[in-house]
């Protein structure tokens, strides 16, 4: 199942609140059991971020073929990576 464009409205406002914290990512995966939710580090993504917001970085991944990749396209998104940002970047 692809992300449709009203979920990624959606995950783009939770993460642009100001009271966007850690709880963020149980709040994703609450609101959207359906997509494959992956939180990490910013620091650990080498890729440019589909969104940035003052606490995290949304990369989006396409699961549709073989291999998982990080892809720009919102219409071939099967999940997303939440990379949290630290106070210095």
């Amino acid at each position: 199942m692809t992300l449709t464009a009203q979920e990624l409205i959606e995950i783009e406002q939770l993460l642009a609140a100001d009271r966007a914290e850690e709880g963020a990512f149980v709040e994703l995966r609450r609101r959207f059991p359906q997509l494959a939710c992956v939180r990490c580090d910013a620091s650990d993504m080498p890729d440019q971020p589909f969104r940035q917001f003052v606490r995290f970085d949304l990369h989006l991944i396409d699961g549709s073929d073989h291999c998982v990749q990080i892809t720009a396209d919102p219409a071939r998104a099967t999940g997303i990576i939440l990379a949290k940002r630290s106070a210095a970047q």
